[in-house]
């Protein structure tokens, strides 16, 4: 949570702590949700000298959760009070926590503060349900709307929606947010039922369908030429649980893949599930390992940029990521028959698909063997994982040889499973 002293000069003592407290509690009541980077929206600022704040720009300090997550917002809820029960979830109506709820201008004035002083590059805002989803989702719209059109705020906004709200209340979201969330939860529909009894998948599906008509909407130019209203320029996303249930790793992309292509979500986050106070016994006892919330990173990275279907990524019995092995260092394994690629030969898309290749190097060697040959050295110069390359591929002064079919290949691929602060997606 970050750590900072908002000086409020027209607040009292008294009532700066009271802020502080529930800054404390609803702070920590958010750290649960991942779907929250601050990417892929439109370029704002104010060195015009109108307006407060910017979605670009350097000088943003990042903090970092306990779990090594990077949060460049100031990202709270609302409130942690709500009427659902949902069995994972910390702040569920059973659940005995401390509870706390901002006001509308609270939320306001922490944003504008924590802003003035280079904390954060804009807010993320959650809220548990009261009263009713349509009350919620007016006030959550109604922070976004003070913030941009009483103090012209252009900085980041992301607005958690909730998908029983009208559609009037989510179009409004949009027209004040960068970035729109809905969470599915859970990757299949009896999961969440059982989980979740009041959500329904039904009604989630059907708001991300309204979302996406939306966001297409604002994009296409009407026939005088003229940009339709604004509406969340950087799209929609969601959050999946992992290892609350008994879904596997082949389920969960398969899920994945197809949010993408029904709804054109800008990513699904994953979040490994962390047991709770109180916890129910249809939980699991212990989180999974937060390996496997990387590996299913790594695996939606390629089936987004890589050009691999969900179907490919798994092929093992029990539907599992390897846990010791990146995904397409895996999948390479079981496919030694199309390696070695030759650098200077293969198309793009093979290209894509040799373990230790990112998009960017691709790119790089396709330009250079227009020119000439590339060579072993040209790799090194690229910065390349030469050592996790060499088994699959072949080049004019290199060929791996007997080393593709030897049968201690795997274990020499193999990684430890250990997971440092921060995980790179690099491919």
């Amino acid at each position: 949570m970050i750590q900072v002293v908002v000086n409020f000069t027209e607040r009292t003592y008294n009532g700066f702590m009271k802020v502080k407290q529930k800054l404390e509690i609803l702070a920590d009541a958010a750290k649960y949700d991942a779907s929250c980077a601050s990417s892929g929206t439109e370029q704002r600022n104010s060195r015009n000298g109108k307006g407060i704040g910017s979605t670009t720009g350097a000088g943003i300090c990042h903090s970092y959760a306990p779990d090594g997550r990077c949060i460049s917002l100031l990202k709270i809820l609302l409130t942690n009070f709500c009427l659902f029960d949902c069995v994972y979830c910390v702040n569920r109506v059973s659940s005995n926590v401390p509870r706390a709820r901002f006001s509308i201008e609270e939320v306001v004035q922490l944003t504008l503060a924590f802003y003035r002083r280079n904390y954060i590059e804009g807010l993320f805002l959650s809220s548990g349900i009261i009263q009713s989803p349509d009350y919620t989702m007016e006030q959550v719209v109604e922070v976004a709307r003070i913030l941009r059109e009483e103090h012209d705020f252009r900085g980041y906004i992301h607005l958690k929606t909730i998908p029983d709200a009208s559609p009037d209340l989510l179009a409004r979201a949009g027209r004040y947010a960068d970035r729109l969330s809905i969470n599915i939860e859970l990757p299949t529909a009896a999961g969440l039922s059982a989980l979740a009894p009041e959500k329904d998948a039904g009604a989630i599906r059907i708001s991300m369908a309204g979302l996406r008509e939306r966001i297409d909407a604002s994009k296409d130019k009407t026939a005088s030429g003229k940009c339709p209203p604004r509406f969340s320029p950087g799209g929609q996303s969601t959050q999946m649980i992992v290892g609350a249930d008994a879904s596997d790793d082949r389920t969960i992309l398969t899920t994945s893949a197809d949010l993408y292509g029904q709804y054109r979500l800008r990513r699904v986050y994953y979040s490994a599930f962390s047991p709770i106070p109180d916890a129910s016994p249809m939980l699991p006892l212990q989180s999974p390992p937060l390996i496997r919330e990387h590996r299913l990173y790594q695996a939606d990275w390629l089936m987004r940029f890589y050009g691999f279907e969900a179907h490919e990524i798994i092929t093992s019995e029990h539907g599992m990521l390897a846990l010791d092995m990146d995904p397409k260092t895996a999948w390479a394994i079981q496919n030694r028959a199309m390696f070695p690629v030759d650098l200077n030969r293969a198309s793009k898309s093979t290209l894509l698909r040799v373990p230790g290749l990112g998009v960017r190097n691709v790119q790089r060697i396709l330009t250079a063997r227009r020119v000439r040959a590339v060579r072993l050295d040209d790799l090194v110069r690229m910065h390349a994982p030469v050592s996790r390359m060499l088994p699959f591929i072949q080049l004019p002064d290199y060929h791996p040889g007997a080393t593709l079919d030897a049968a201690s290949l795997p274990a020499r691929l193999r990684e430890v499973p250990t997971v440092p602060q921060q995980l790179g997606l690099f491919m």
